[in-house]
């Protein structure tokens, strides 16, 4: 018997991900969504994901920068990484991306919680070994970030290229949860003497530090304009990511 489930009416639509018991969200089950579009914006408004696997029996999370193109998204590192090493010949991997967004202080510590955004993702990590797909990857990892950089920069040695790997997963199943309100007191304690609220959280850009050896007449480039001082990251990510879509 297939372990897929019968998803809502919400996630019947063409652009969801399938429903199965692997990624199903089983807790508060309402706040979990399918989607492209809420999963893909999650992902996309961070840099940093922890992607999860196994060897020998030994569980591993490792931190990493990701990327994602349609369907699929990218990882690179070392050719020395023991990860890397290690899902060269593809293997199941779990990439999670979460964002913190408030904290959430009720009136009993059983009720404090945080507004949160997370996606999960299932699929067979594989080495890039197709040396045209992994040029482009490694174009991407820059200017999908800080978009038409490459262009711009000192060409990838054939050393670096070789010193770098890359990882790709297709995602073969997703769940993104989301929480996002206020505080969840019981009725009964509302009147009791103790401060309650929502402390939002949010990653704030700085000011630019330019270095100080860059030559006269080199100006911060206009195509960094997401990443203004004061912008939310998340904001300055998506616009960068729609950017790269094109």
């Amino acid at each position: 018997m297939s372990d897929t489930l019968t998803p809502s009416a919400v996630d019947t639509a063409p652009e969801a991900y399938p429903v199965s018991a692997r990624n199903r969200v089983k807790r508060v089950h309402e706040r979990g969504s399918y989607d492209h579009e809420t999963v893909h914006a999650i992902l996309d408004s961070a840099m940093l994901c922890h992607v999860a696997y196994v060897i020998d029996g030994q569980p591993y999370a490792t931190p990493t920068i990701h990327w994602r193109e349609g369907d699929m998204l990218y990882w690179h590192g070392s050719s020395a990484s023991r990860m890397l090493r290690h899902l060269k010949a593809g293997t199941p991997a779990c990439l999670t991306v979460s964002h913190l967004d408030g904290l959430v202080l009720a009136r009993s510590g059983f009720n404090h919680s945080v507004n949160y955004r997370a996606a999960m993702c299932f699929g067979t990590a594989r080495l890039v070994e197709d040396e045209a797909e992994k040029a482009r990857a490694l174009v991407g990892v820059v200017d999908r970030f800080y978009p038409d950089r490459s262009a711009g920069l000192r060409r990838i040695t054939a050393q670096e290229t070789k010193a770098t790997t890359v990882i790709a997963m297709r995602i073969d199943e997703a769940s993104a949860k989301i929480r996002a309100k206020g505080v969840g007191d019981e009725p009964e304690d509302m009147d009791f003497p103790a401060w309650a609220g929502v402390i939002p959280v949010r990653t704030v850009i700085g000011a630019t530090e330019t270095c100080p050896k860059i030559p006269a007449g080199i100006e911060r480039p206009a195509t960094l304009a997401p990443y203004a001082e004061g912008a939310v990251l998340d904001a300055a990510l998506l616009a960068t990511q729609r950017i790269y879509e094109g």
